[in-house]
């Protein structure tokens, strides 16, 4: 497969790296010499310094052989001139485009993007996407990561171990005699930045990150399993107004009329348009590390503060400030990889990435076979793999058991129909089954394999 990739950024790296790694014909366009010159010496990756939306520099990146153009430079109107140049000169099949600016995504001009006009196939907007995660995260309290598959009849969890969890220190095999009628299945841990995939004889112990599947009809008594039992929050403070927060506001004054939001934003400006936007919010200008804006927000009585300003240390300063004030949980958005390892420790109860999320939904479109979600893990952890097993797959047709799962690997539910099959060792996939599996960083390859059609990604 051969693959343009335009911007060298953080999102664009690391879907170069991912690709280099399936060993793809990568070449990655870029205006800045040392952002090339570091994706070049870093991958086994080709590498231009140019304009990725230049016809003469995408002809020299060997766009008239290329299977897919994914634009991801710093600029909304390059990311689409590149993938318009793509359609109309080259014919390159396949266009994926970055679009953050959010006149370019109001429904009212959907036809811009359509085949006869801007012919982008998929439109990734890392602004809606994190504010979709946020709100999966605020539906359900004790999660930090939560992910619905399988047309929602599946979810994924994540959650902290703590010292109060009731199933610290039994082996998982256990589960199944504790719980004989609870559809979970643990699959994988994150212990002291190292991945453990979830066997039989593995322990949680206080201080784990859990991920578990389980049938969403379960996932309350899940979530109990686990010691969480609140309820979800009701008083939510969101600091920031931008267009995450705005996009967040309207999701949760849509679809959770019960929660009383209040919003801080610094900008006067901005403030006034948000509360001009939402209709029951209340928004309040200020500084959110102002202890008196704190204050006037009522952050004693907040049950979920929810950081998503353009600023990260903002977000970790303001998320600290709000728990040491009263907040019980803390959600904050945090875009360097720099402090990601730093805030489990400070309190922080649940961080966001839009890199990590947007590299994780831009490459949904990359992949072999039946596959039909994947969700990436914390940071290198693994990825999650939903997929439909066909007639020539491995996995069909015998036990478990004694199927050739890659090591790495482990499956968490089989959807058959409407029925959630919580997998045992004796369970049977049958062709057409949709199978949710874990695959740790170094598995993801081969469990592709196990559901690919044909060698080729398309």
């Amino acid at each position: 497969m051969k693959v343009i990739v335009c911007g060298a950024g953080q999102v664009g790296f690391n879907i170069a790296r991912y690709l280099a790694s399936e060993n793809a014909d990568v070449t990655v366009i870029d205006q800045s010499p040392e952002l090339i010159q570091k994706i070049s010496e870093s991958l086994d990756v080709t590498g231009l310094v140019g304009f990725a939306s230049h016809p003469d520099i995408l002809e020299q990146a060997g766009a008239r052989d290329t299977d897919m153009l994914i634009a991801v430079t710093y600029a909304d109107e390059v990311n689409m001139v590149a993938c318009q140049v793509a359609h109309s000169i080259f014919e390159v099949p396949t266009k994926i485009a970055r679009v953050r600016h959010q006149s370019y995504l109001n429904p009212l001009w959907s036809d811009l993007f359509s085949h006869d006009h801007m012919p982008i196939d998929v439109i990734i907007s890392p602004e809606l996407e994190v504010a979709k995660a946020i709100g999966r995260r605020l539906q359900i309290p004790g999660a930090f990561d939560a992910m619905q598959l399988a047309d929602g009849k599946v979810n994924l969890i994540g959650v902290h171990v703590r010292e109060d969890t009731p199933i610290i220190q039994t082996p998982l095999r256990q589960l199944t005699d504790l719980f004989p009628d609870l559809h979970i299945v643990v699959v994988a841990i994150s212990r002291a930045g190292r991945t453990i995939v979830a066997h039989g004889d593995a322990e949680l112990m206080p201080g784990d990150d859990a991920y578990f599947v389980c049938e969403t009809s379960h996932l309350t008594r899940a979530l109990m399993t686990f010691g969480y039992e609140e309820r979800a929050a009701r008083r939510v403070l969101l600091i920031g107004g931008g267009n995450i927060g705005l996009n967040l506001a309207r999701t949760v004054e849509e679809k959770h009329p019960q929660v009383q939001l209040k919003i801080i934003e610094i900008s006067k400006a901005r403030a006034e348009f948000v509360a001009q936007t939402l209709e029951r919010s209340v928004v309040i200008h200020g500084d959110a590390l102002d202890l008196d804006i704190l204050t006037e927000a009522n952050i004693a009585a907040t049950e979920t503060v929810i950081a998503v300003s353009n600023d990260d240390e903002v977000n970790i300063l303001a998320s600290l400030l709000s728990k040491r004030y009263g907040a019980k949980r803390a959600v904050t958005l945090i875009n360097s990889t720099s402090y990601s390892q730093l805030v489990g420790s400070l309190g922080i109860d649940t961080v966001v990435s839009p890199r990590a999320i947007t590299v994780s939904t831009i490459l949904q479109h990359v992949r072999r076979g039946r596959i039909r979600s994947v969700y990436s893990l914390a940071e290198g952890l693994g990825e999650i793999i939903e997929a439909e097993a066909m007639e020539t797959s491995g996995l069909v047709g015998k036990p478990l058991r004694d199927a050739p799962l890659p090591s790495g690997s482990v499956v968490g539910a089989v959807v058959r129909d409407d029925e959630v099959i919580i997998p045992r060792g004796d369970t049977v996939i049958r062709a057409g089954d949709l199978v949710v599996m874990f695959a740790a960083a170094e598995a993801v390859k081969k469990v592709e394999k196990l559901f690919a059609v044909k060698l080729e990604f398309f």
